[in-house]
């Protein structure tokens, strides 16, 4: 794709990002989540590529399923996307009792035992239900809160985006800078989150029993630092309602044959069992298995 093309799309994903969120302030939660849900039959029907690669991976992850429940759980993803998208842009003056009173709050002794062990916390989550959600509340509810994100493209979207993550007291780290400063804020015992579940070119481990490429990142921290990994998952429950849960913290599942594999082994199976709980919840439409596909591992 050409510069100016590039630039051209990325304008206008920034003006239509500035469009939803003027569309979705004053809006009841209700409506927020109509708009977002008629968003996301939109892209249902015209992404086409996203759509055809939603389809096959779910298809790769779960071959005992017929195709038309691949198409429901498929279009599913799409409503769920839309509908979390509009809660996102509608959340930036949420207070943590707005949260609290749409969203079950499950675990969270296990948060509180991760910082009461003073070596800092690996959050783990996913591109799985509502993963904003869970920034939002903790740092609202005061918890030391930093979160690993990559850039837009555009730097009007970045902006956007990042500004509606820090109003509550998020700091953003650019994933392109993390390194050196997660090790920072885990060794001051803060909270470092990290959504490990998209396509990399690390280490290719199992996921949904197939080689998916791997991002060693969050294994090496935590070998570096001991630092808790602490699973959280935010999920749909119905109709502006949320259940938000944290995990007792994982252990890697096997002896360090590559420094981080055994706690990326326990975070893809911990994920993997969390997507199969709600698979209609989960960016099904990103190319988890691109790398594998093209290392010949499928």
């Amino acid at each position: 794709m050409s510069s100016a093309k590039k630039k051209l799309l990325g304008k206008v994903a920034e003006a239509f990002m500035r469009f939803m969120v003027r569309r979705v302030q004053g809006k009841s939660p209700e409506q927020v989540e109509r708009i977002g849900e008629n968003y996301g039959r939109r892209m249902w029907q015209f992404a086409g590529k996203r759509r055809q690669r939603t389809i096959d991976n779910l298809k790769l992850a779960f071959p005992e399923k017929s195709d038309s429940e691949i198409s429901q759980i498929a279009e599913g993803v799409f409503l769920h996307f839309g509908r979390t998208s509009t809660d996102f842009l509608a959340g930036i003056d949420r207070t943590q009792a707005d949260l609290e009173s749409t969203t079950k709050i499950f675990g969270r002794e296990h948060l509180d035992a991760a910082m009461n062990a003073g070596k800092g916390t690996l959050l783990i989550t996913g591109h799985l239900g509502n993963w904003e959600r869970v920034s939002a509340w903790m740092s609202l509810a005061g918890y030391p809160l930093h979160v690993i994100a990559r850039d837009a493209d555009d730097e009007g979207v970045n902006s956007i985006v990042n500004n509606i993550r820090r109003k509550p007291g998020t700091q953003v780290i650019p994933r392109g800078q993390a390194a050196r400063q997660v090790l920072l804020k885990l060794r001051a015992n803060e909270i470092v989150g990290i959504l490990p579940d998209q396509n990399a070119s690390d280490i290719f481990l199992p996921f949904f029993d197939h080689p998916a490429g791997t991002a060693l990142g969050p294994g090496v921290f935590h070998s570096r630092t001991q630092a808790t990994i602490l699973p959280v998952a935010c999920v749909y429950t119905g109709k502006g309602q949320y259940t938000m849960t944290f995990y007792p913290h994982l252990q890697p599942t096997l002896p360090e044959d590559q420094a981080g594999e055994g706690a990326m082994r326990a975070i893809n199976n911990w994920l993997e069992d969390r997507i199969r709980e709600n698979p209609s919840q989960w960016l099904w439409m990103h190319d988890r298995w691109r790398n594998a596909r093209r290392n010949g591992l499928l």
